[in-house]
């Protein structure tokens, strides 16, 4: 099995996510007590929030690459930034590591595609909403606008990430505020929304929203797996 190297803690409870998805997907691939060979780095979230809400960047990508290589050097054979919004450092991550990172753009927009969509809908940070290190890879690299909330919608689900979810809370009103933004995006012609933060699938499911669902977290975790069993599934078909 392959080993994956997790850079977490953006959030905690993002991060609990991604580890039980992984290990529950390695063990529905190779069944009895299989577990992923995984290596954890958790960050402090306190200091990274800081340093977005300053827009300090720069700081953030030198510590992220530095994590990476820290990663490699203890044996990762691939990479995951388990959070939509640090995916602003992915290109200095990508160039500070031999091994490949798992962009969740790049899975998410696949997998738009191969279901005949074309126009998503995004909720996710203000960050990852606004900045067009998102959006951008979206139009740029797999041809499909995003349609992003307005104003008022943006600032109540960047709020309800960081003041609620990222600390563990849910509550009914901020599931019906989130059930409202989205059946807004619907109305502008989304034709599936994307779950652009980590911890949205908290409060948004496809039980709870009218169109095709993308979690980011779900996919994201799932190509982990799939890396992981890369080489078990490759010498089992041999």
């Amino acid at each position: 099995m392959k080993r994956v190297g997790i850079i977490g803690g953006i959030s905690a409870e993002s991060t609990a996510h991604y580890y039980a998805l992984i290990n529950q997907g390695v063990r529905a691939g190779r069944g009895g007590l299989a577990q992923a060979e995984l290596l954890i780095w958790s960050v402090n979230f306190a200091e990274v929030a800081a340093l977005q809400e300053q827009g300090d960047w720069p700081a953030l990508a030198r510590r992220f690459a530095d994590i990476a290589r820290r990663l490699e050097g203890a044996g990762a054979e691939a990479i995951v930034i388990a959070a939509n919004t640090m995916h602003k450092v992915a290109d200095e991550v990508t160039a500070a590591v031999t091994i490949p990172l798992l962009h969740i753009v790049d899975i998410t927009a696949d997998a738009i595609r191969r279901d005949g969509l074309a126009r998503p809908g995004l909720m996710a940070t203000a960050y990852t909403m606004e900045q067009d290190f998102y959006v951008g890879r979206f139009r740029d690299r797999h041809g499909l606008n995003l349609l992003i909330p307005g104003a008022a919608d943006r600032r109540d689900t960047h709020r309800i990430i960081y003041d609620e979810l990222c600390r563990g809370i849910t509550t009914e009103a901020s599931r019906a505020r989130y059930e409202a933004i989205a059946r807004a995006l619907v109305a502008q012609g989304a034709d599936c929304l994307i779950l652009g933060c980590t911890e949205i699938g908290m409060l948004l499911s496809k039980d709870n929203v009218p169109v095709p669902v993308f979690d980011t977290t779900r996919l994201h975790t799932q190509a982990a797996v799939d890396f992981a069993l890369s080489d078990v599934r490759r010498q089992a078909a041999e």
